[in-house]
Formats: structure tokens, C-alpha cells, sequence
């Protein structure tokens, strides 16, 4: 049986595992629902978790039975991307979730390849904001891939740019779409921090604290 260690990448999702800016999240789609008149609580935000920003402002869109323009809707998700970006700008290493920066040295130690598969297109910004881009040897992003999750797409092309099979690669992610690319894309599924998704992975911790070679 394998161990943790006898696996040659690990590929891991950006927000809610490696960093949480769910909150930045949440308040820049609650500003964009003010300004439709529709109310947005932290529980809807809940369902925007591994969602693209398209398919998040249709949801929103959806809540209060709103229709735009392709104009306004365009405006709108520019505003939202703006509120968020400009509620990040002061992130550290700091913001990094338990046992990220611990994890991430160990597995470079042992040789193992790391990569990011996000459907943020703003992974790379964070990323660096964190201080934590140096540890990666591929960072996929919603901006690099036609199939956001839970397409496999975004995984698979992270294990191809390590050099990978997908049995050889680890996936750690925090949402129910996230686990279904993984799983759809042949990988071991790791869930984190969210126990709505414990039944969906291969494998669960409360965060990487708990994740062991």
C-alpha cells in the first residue's frame, strides 16, 4: 500500500487550502449583490466554493431572478474582481492555513513535485502575495484551462506539466467540485478543512497539520 510519501507530486487547490480569502470572496459578491438589490448571506456564499466567477454571477443573478445586459453583466464581474484584488493586497505568508508553509518544505526536501490547479485567475497574484510561489514547479489557473472544475482539466494539466501520471500525483482540495475533478481525473482525492466534502474524498484532515509522510 502506498504512503503519502511514495507519491511523486502533490497538486493542491489555492483558497481554502493553501490560503482562505473566502471571506474577500464573500464580502466582493455581497458588494455585487447590493448592487442588484438581491441579498446574499454567507450561506449562499457557500455554493460559490470551486465556482467560476461567470457561473457565480448567474447564481447571484439567479437569487433575486435578475437579468443583465452582456454589458452589465461584463461590468459587474469587473467590479467584483476589483472589490476582491483590492481587499487582498495586503495578504502575507501570515494568511498561509495551518501546516501550508510545513508541508510544502517538507515535500520539496523529499523531491516531491508541487503544483497549483485553481480556478482563480488570480492564483499567481496570491501566490506571490503569500510568499509561497517559489515552492511550485507548475501553477495552473481558471485563465489557462477551457473547463473549470469539476472538469478534471485544471489537475490534469498540472500533473502533465510536472511530468506525471495521475496515479502518481496527490490532490488536495477544500471543495465538492474540487473533489469530483480529482476523482474524475484519476487522481487521489484529499479533502481539506471542509467536512461537507469528508464523505466525497479519499481522504480527509481538518488542514495540513493533520497530513503526514
Amino acid at each position: 500500500m502506498k504512503t503519502n510519501s511514495d507519491y511523486k507530486g502533490f497538486i493542491f487547490d489555492l483558497d481554502g487550502v493553501l490560503v482562505s480569502t473566502e471571506h474577500n470572496h464573500f464580502l466582493a459578491w455581497q458588494k455585487t449583490a447590493d448592487m442588484l438589490g438581491i441579498d446574499f448571506s454567507e450561506e449562499e456564499n457557500e455554493n460559490l466554493k470551486g465556482v467560476s466567477r461567470v457561473d457565480s454571477l448567474k447564481y447571484i443573478l439567479n437569487l433575486g431572478n435578475a437579468v443583465l445586459s452582456s454589458e452589465e453583466f461584463n461590468n459587474l464581474l469587473d467590479f467584483k474582481n476589483e472589490s476582491y484584488l483590492d481587499s487582498i493586497q495586503n495578504l502575507t505568508q501570515q494568511n498561509c492555513l495551518n501546516g501550508v508553509v510545513e508541508t510544502l518544505s517538507k515535500a520539496k526536501a523529499r523531491g516531491i513535485k508541487l503544483g497549483v490547479g485553481s480556478s482563480s485567475k488570480n492564483a499567481k497574484r496570491i501566490l506571490k502575495l503569500i510568499e509561497i510561489e517559489d515552492y511550485f514547479d507548475t501553477v495552473i489557473d481558471g485563465s489557462m484551462v477551457e473547463n473549470l472544475k469539476p472538469s478534471p482539466e485544471v489537475f490534469l494539466k498540472a500533473a502533465s506539466n510536472l511530468g506525471l501520471e495521475t496515479s502518481e500525483c496527490l490532490v488536495f482540495e477544500d471543495a465538492a467540485s474540487g473533489i469530483q475533478a480529482a476523482k474524475a481525473g484519476g487522481f487521489l482525492a484529499i479533502g481539506i478543512g471542509n467536512e461537507n466534502i469528508k464523505h466525497l474524498a479519499d481522504h480527509y484532515y481538518n488542514d495540513l497539520t493533520e497530513f503526514t509522510f
